[in-house]
C-alpha cells in the first residue's frame, strides 16, 4: 500500500478514526493490527518474517533483563549478555542474507570459480526481496544493543514491543527509530489533539509535494535518459545526473516527511530524516544530513563499537571505510553501491587528511572561511562530488556506471543547452516547467530550514483563513500537477527496494 495511492487515502482515515475512539487499553492493539494489515498488503507471508524478527528481539530483551536481574558476577553477566546479543543479531541477519545477499553471494562465488577455471557453478534461486526488511530489522536489532547497553528497559508486552517495530507510517522506508523515543511513546496514551493534527497536515503535504510533483516528474527525465544511452550522451547524462540527486532526495524525504505528518496526527513524533542535505558543507556535512536515522545508527552501532576515531587517525579511516562499505551494502546487494558507500568513504578520508593543509592555504590566500562565497564554494564542491557517487547508485552496473562517466567527459554536446533540447526532448515543456518550478521551490524550502527557519511555524502564526488558503491550495496544486498532471506516472518510492 503506496502512500501516495487511493488504498492510503482511504485506509489512513480509518485508522485515525479507530484508534481515537478505541479505549485507551486497546489502541495499540488497534494500531498493530492496522501495521500488519498495511505490510501484507504487499505480500501477506512476509509479515511472518516480520514477526519472527520481532520475536526473537523481543526474547532477546527479556532474557537480557533477565540476565541483569539475576547475575551478580560482572564478568559472568557480561559474557551472557554478548552471547544472547550474537545471537538474536545472528538470526535476523540471517534471514537478512538469504532474501537480500544470497543470490549476490552465489554470483560471486561463480564468479571467482570461473575466473579459476573451476567447472563447478551454484544455482541461484528467485528470492523476492521483502519490502522494508533492512528497515525493520535494523530497527528491531538497535532495540536489543539498547537492552544490552543499558539505555532502554526490556518490554514486557510483547504486542506493544510489536507495534515498535511494525508501525507502519515509518514501517518500510523509514525513518528507523530507536527505542528511546518510538517505544516510550508506544507505551503511552495519546489523545486527540487539533495542534498535532495541524502539524501532521502540513507534513504530509508537503511529503506529498515532494514525492508525487517532484520526485514522479523528475523521473520521467532520469529514466527515460538513463534507458537509452546510445540515443542521450553527454550533457543529457550529465543534467540527468543532476536531477537524479533531486529524485532520490524528494522521494525518501516525502516518504520520510508523510511518515512523519501521518505519525503526528496520531500524537507520535518521529526524528527528523532529512536536513537540507544539500547545503552540507562538506561530505561529512552533508551525511550528518541525509538520512540522519541510518547514519546514527551506523555511527551508534558500528562506527562507535569498531573504535571510531579513539585509536588514531589510520584506525579512524578504517572504520570510515568499513562503516560506508557496510552502509552501501545495506542499501543493495551490487557493487554499484560498495563503490557509492567507498566513494563517500574516500571523500572523508580525503577531506581528514588536507584539512590542515586548506587551513593553511586559506591562511596564506587571506580567505574568509565564514564569508558567503567561501561557503558556497565548500557547498558546490559537495554536491558535485556526492552527485558523481549518486551515479554507481543509479546505474544497473559498474560496466553502465563506467559507461556514464565516459560519456558525460567524451561527448561535450553543449549546444543543447541553447537549443531547448532539454526541455523538449526527453519529457514535454510542461513537464520540465513544472519540474524546475518545483526545485526552486524546494530550494527556497531548503535554504530557509538552513538558516533555522521553519516555515510551518510561520503557517501556523497566521490568520485562520490564511492557514486554511495554504492547505486548500497546496491539495489543488499536488492534484493538478501531480495526479492529474501531464503524464503522470505513479511510482512506487524508490527506498522500498532496501
Amino acid at each position: 500500500m503506496l502512500f501516495n495511492s487511493i488504498e492510503f487515502v482511504l485506509f489512513f482515515p480509518v485508522v485515525v478514526l479507530g484508534y481515537f475512539l478505541m479505549p485507551a487499553k486497546c489502541q495499540s492493539i488497534w494500531l498493530l493490527l492496522a501495521s500488519y494489515f498495511f505490510y501484507m498488503s504487499w505480500n501477506p507471508k512476509y509479515a511472518l518474517l516480520m514477526l519472527f524478527s520481532t520475536t526473537v528481539t523481543w526474547l532477546c530483551g527479556r532474557i537480557l533483563q533477565s540476565i541483569k536481574e539475576r547475575q551478580t558476577d560482572a564478568d559472568v553477566c557480561r559474557r551472557r549478555m554478548k552471547w544472547c546479543v550474537a545471537a538474536g543479531a545472528a538470526l535476523n541477519l540471517a534471514v537478512l542474507f538469504y532474501f537480500k545477499y544470497f543470490n549476490f553471494a552465489i554470483e560471486n562465488v561463480n564468479r571467482v570459480l570461473s575466473s579459476a577455471h573451476v567447472d563447478r557453478q551454484f544455482a541461484t534461486y528467485d528470492i523476492v526481496l521483502p519490502v522494508g526488511i533492512s528497515f525493520f530489522t535494523f530497527q528491531a536489532l538497535g532495540y536489543t544493543i539498547d537492552v544490552y547497553r543499558g539505555e532502554t528497559e526490556a518490554e514486557k508486552n510483547f504486542l506493544k514491543y510489536a507495534l515498535f517495530v511494525s508501525f507502519f507510517p515509518q514501517l518500510v522506508a523509514g525513518p528507523i527509530e530507536r527505542s528511546k523515543n518510538l517505544l516510550r511513546q508506544v507505551r503511552e496514551t495519546h489523545r486527540f489533539d487539533y495542534e498535532n493534527l495541524r502539524d501532521g497536515v502540513y507534513l504530509m503535504l508537503w511529503g506529498y509535494f515532494l514525492k508525487m510533483v517532484l520526485a514522479d516528474r523528475i523521473a520521467l527525465f532520469v529514466d527515460t535518459v538513463y534507458g537509452n544511452m546510445r540515443t542521450y550522451t553527454g550533457v543529457y547524462l550529465a543534467f540527468a545526473t543532476f536531477l537524479f540527486a533531486f529524485q532520490i532526495y524528494c522521494d525518501f524525504a516525502g516518504y520520510s516527511t508523510i511518515a512523519m505528518g501521518a505519525a503526528k496526527i496520531m500524537g507520535f513524533e518521529l526524528m527528523e530524516n532529512f536536513r537540507a542535505p544539500y547545503f552540507g558543507e562538506s561530505v561529512a556535512g552533508f551525511w550528518q544530513r541525509w538520512h540522519i536515522s541510518l547514519s546514527s545508527w551506523f555511527r551508534d552501532y558500528l562506527y562507535i563499537p569498531l573504535g571510531g576515531n579513539r585509536k588514531g587517525t589510520l584506525r579512524k579511516y578504517l572504520n570510515i571505510l568499513i562503516v560506508f562499505s557496510v552502509s552501501g551494502l545495506w542499501h543493495g546487494a551490487g557493487w554499484t553501491f560498495v563503490i557509492w558507500g567507498l566513494l563517500n568513504a574516500v571523500y572523508q578520508i580525503i577531506g581528514g587528511m588536507t584539512r590542515k593543509v586548506r587551513e593553511r592555504a586559506a591562511d596564506v590566500f587571506c580567505l574568509h572561511t565564514d564569508s558567503f562565497g567561501h561557503r558556497l564554494a565548500q557547498i558546490i564542491v559537495t554536491f558535485v562530488l556526492v552527485d558523481f557517487s549518486w551515479i554507481f547508485f543509479r546505474s544497473g552496473s559498474v560496466d553502465q556506471a563506467v559507461q556514464v562517466i565516459q560519456s558525460i567527459l567524451h561527448h561535450p554536446n553543449l549546444w543543447i543547452l541553447f537549443d531547448e533540447s532539454l526541455s523538449c526532448k526527453v519529457i514535454t515543456r510542461k513537464n520540465f516547467v513544472v519540474m524546475i518550478v518545483g526545485l526552486l521551490i524546494l530550494a527556497a524550502a531548503d535554504f530557509l530550514k538552513y538558516r533555522g527557519v521553519c516555515v510551518r511555524e510561520f503557517i501556523k502564526k497566521q490568520d485562520f483563513w490564511f492557514r486554511y488558503l495554504v492547505v486548500v491550495g497546496s491539495v489543488v496544486l499536488i492534484l493538478i500537477f501531480g495526479i492529474w498532471g501531464p503524464e503522470y506516472d505513479e511510482a512506487g518510492f524508490i527506498y522500498f527496494q532496501f
